[in-house]
């Protein structure tokens, strides 16, 4: 574009916002990081310890609707940092979903506004039900947030991770030889059938009729790489206490806390951090 046409060519038209969407994203990672479930005490927190950083905070109503427009930005941002490491080059992915609890009591569910998108679904880890999303999370070895989504947890598991492929084809494409590791879940042959033409060789357990597939010693040990990841999301940066009752709400607040994640192992990889994934550095 040449010349000035005095139309805002940026995102805001008139004064420019007093808090940045820079300074909105940091403010989102720090408060997943330092475990501020409620935005009101977080923001009263930042106040008294962030205001030399960051000059302006809002209302918790103003963060709260930044932070649902600012979906968008935190996932770009979840995309840069995990391409600005060795880890974005690794053809060994692996895949997971997990259970994101929208509601609990029958009540909270007939009047949420996430009715349509969220269901029913059972937690095996927990042998019980569940009334939510599933966060379906692609990562590498290291824990790197690659590709994510949240869908219903009626939605058959292989058809959700097959329209997570074909909208970043062009990530898979740019991955020769590339070897996803999942659990029995993803298991089908039209499922693998649909994968080999990707380039996608799939490594999961076998059942007990089929003979053991080749590489399924390693299982063991990326079984227990699934379960750290799920355990920085939930038992660190608390995935299940997200708080959103919209699905703008629930998207953002789970993005949220696979930027943190993300921040960390970028952060943690950059300063050679003995622990890729430790969130020690950022406990107080």
């Amino acid at each position: 574009m040449g010349g000035h046409s005095g139309r805002a060519t940026g995102r805001w038209m008139g004064r420019p916002p007093q808090l940045t969407d820079a300074e909105l994203v940091t403010l989102a990672v720090a408060q997943a990081l330092l475990g501020f479930g409620s935005e009101t005490r977080w923001l009263r927190y930042a106040n008294s310890h962030m205001s030399s950083m960051i000059p302006y905070l809002p209302q918790q109503s103003g963060y709260n609707k930044r932070l649902k427009a600012a979906l968008p930005l935190v996932k770009k941002a979840i995309r840069m940092l995990a391409a600005d490491t060795d880890f974005w080059f690794d053809n060994h992915w692996i895949v997971d979903s997990t259970p994101v609890p929208c509601g609990m009591s029958r009540p909270t569910v007939k009047r949420s506004d996430l009715a349509g998108w969220a269901g029913y679904g059972y937690c095996a880890s927990h042998s019980r039900f569940f009334w939510g999303l599933r966060l379906y999370l692609v990562c590498t070895p290291t824990g790197m947030p690659i590709l994510w989504a949240l869908a219903n947890p009626k939605l058959d598991e292989r058809e959700v991770l097959q329209a997570m492929l074909d909208i970043d084809a062009g990530l898979v494409a740019d991955r020769p030889r590339l070897l996803l590791i999942s659990d029995k879940g993803f298991a089908s042959k039209e499922f693998e059938n649909d994968l080999a033409p990707r380039g996608i060789t799939l490594l999961r357990p076998s059942f007990k009729r089929e003979r053991k597939r080749k590489g399924e010693g390693l299982l063991k040990s990326v079984r227990q790489l699934i379960e750290s990841v799920n355990d920085t999301l939930k038992g660190q940066l608390d995935l299940e206490q997200h708080g959103g009752r919209t699905f703008e709400g629930v998207a953002v607040r789970v993005a949220q806390r696979i930027l943190a994640m993300a921040a960390v192992i970028w952060r943690n990889h950059k300063t050679g951090a003995p622990i890729i994934r430790s969130l020690v550095a950022f406990d107080h």
